[in-house]
Formats: C-alpha cells, structure tokens, sequence
C-alpha cells in the first residue's frame, strides 16, 4: 500500500467492498475484521500539534476512537484510553502504540452507562496526568432492528444510556475542570440528517448530539473552551459487522459513497487532532462532516 500522505487517487486508496460477511457478538474485537482497518497503527505521522496535552478519548480500543488516539499519542498528547472491560486485547494495543510514542497511557476498563464511571474516568485522568485539556466523547452503540416492533425498551435504554447519558455525564464531570484553551469534542453521525430505517434508536442519539453539542459549545466558551462535533460516513470499523449493520450490507458497506469504498478510521483521525489542537482556536459549535462526499445539511 502506497505512503497514505503521497498523492494518489483516493478512490483506490483504501479496500473497496465487496468484503466478506463476518459476523461477531459486540462490541467486537479488531483483529477479526477483513479486511482488517487502518487505524494509523504504522501510517499516521504528528507534528507535535498536542504537545504537553492530557486526553480523555472513550470508545478508544477500536474504529475512529483508536485512530483518534494514536494520532493524539504522536502529536504528543498523553491519553487516557476507555474501554469496555471485553475489548481488552484491543486496548492493550493501543496504549503500548501511545507508550511507544513517549507518552503517558492510562487504561481505563469500564462501563459508560454506568453514571459514577464517568466522574471516575475524569478523576482518574486528572489524577494520572495533572490535569485534562481534551475531552473526546466517542464511545457508541449501534444494533440495527428491522422494524420498530423490534426494538425494545431495553434496547433503547442501552443505546441512549451509551450514546446520550455518557455524553452529559463525562461533560458534566470535566466542564469543572477544563482550563481556557481546552476542547471537547463529540462524536456525532450522519444518521443525524440522513437516519437509516433499521437504526431509529441509534439515529436519534446521534441527532441528540448534534443539539448537545451546540448548546454546550455556547455556555464553555464563557470559559475559554471550545465545543465541536466529527459527523462521520460509512467508516470500516468493528460497530459494523458486530450488529451494527446486517451481514449482506457489510459485504457492500460503503459502495455507495462517492469514492465507492467506506473511509479508514485513519481518514478521519486529523480532523479530532485540528479541532483539539490551536490551530482551530475559532472554530466552536460546529459539526464536522466526514462524509465520503454525502454532506451534511
């Protein structure tokens, strides 16, 4: 595979379905996918955008939490990695992958919708690291039900719990403890303006997000804060095949993007690093899509 940073088509750039069907119980585990995705494992290259910054990133053994936190790790952020307790293999890579980098890792096995857990995993962040400057608010649900009479209240429970309750609870608990300079970042959806049938509870999280994360952005910057959204596409990460979509749209995931393929998580991994770096010091209240060339509007 070609440097992803040399010019080259983008169409080809990364595997285009049709992918084999593969199914596995959530949350999943990386090492199963094929074709496996490319998280920057050995394709991502910092520039010292983070230095000296402390990072809180949830969801962040597997897909775009993975690759967010090894970009940070090589932009010279320290990272604080959260995780369900089942995905430890997959945490474990990570943080020797930040480890390696020269900075600080802390592992942080957990349940999101647990609300103590959230006011523990800042703490804890803080404690570690002397503080936290980052807040990436990633972890996610997504189990397709086909029609409404197939969703159950647990199930909507759950996906609100992950996706919605962990949001407030995390904010909540770090708002306090953000200086000026600092930002928070969530992960939204494109579901959010184009929802999909058999995703009604996941979909409406994601629309949730959105507002949140808009409303929150105009009470931080009172401080100094900034609040922001990514609105990823079709990406090639373990939420697909592990529920998160049917087996027969795994094999064509992505196909109907404009460049035919699903985005590696790599792909998306330098928009967290720009709106937690500096570099974006105007830019607040803003969703970011990361679309394959669908928008969002």
């Amino acid at each position: 595979m070609p440097d992803r940073l040399t010019m080259q088509d983008p169409r080809s750039q990364y595997p285009r379905p049709p992918f084999p069907r593969q199914p596995q119980a959530a949350p999943g585990l990386v090492a199963r996918m094929e074709p496996e995705p490319d998280h920057g494992e050995t394709s991502y290259r910092g520039a010292g955008r983070l230095k000296g910054r402390r990072a809180l990133i949830t969801g962040a053994d597997s897909g775009i939490g993975r690759a967010v936190a090894i970009a940070f790790a090589r932009e010279g952020a320290d990272v604080a990695v959260a995780y369900l307790p089942s995905e430890e293999a997959d945490a474990r890579e990570v943080t020797t992958l930040i480890e390696a980098e020269g900075g600080k890792a802390l592992a942080l096995p957990g349940d999101v919708r647990e609300e103590a857990w959230n006011a523990a995993m800042v703490q804890r962040t803080i404690e570690t690291f002397g503080g936290l400057d980052i807040l990436v608010v990633n972890a996610g649900r997504q189990q397709f039900r086909e029609e409404v009479s197939d969703l159950s209240t647990a199930d909507f429970d759950a996906t609100m719990k992950t996706n919605l309750y962990a949001l407030h609870w995390l904010c909540q608990a770090a708002a306090p403890h953000l200086p000026p300079g600092a930002s928070v970042i969530t992960t939204a959806s494109i579901q959010a303006y184009e929802p999909s049938d058999i995703l009604l509870d996941y979909a409406t999280t994601k629309g949730g997000i959105v507002t949140y994360t808009k409303a929150l952005a105009k009470q931080l910057i009172e401080k100094g804060v900034r609040v922001n959204a990514v609105a990823p596409g079709p990406f090639w990460t373990v939420l697909q095949p592990s529920g998160g979509q049917p087996q027969e749209k795994v094999e064509k995931f992505g196909a109907h993007s404009a460049f035919g393929r699903p985005g590696q998580p790599v792909e998306i991994a330098p928009v967290y690093v720009l709106l937690a770096s500096q570099e974006a010091s105007f830019v607040t209240g803003e969703v970011w899509g990361v679309t394959g060339g669908a928008g969002i509007a």
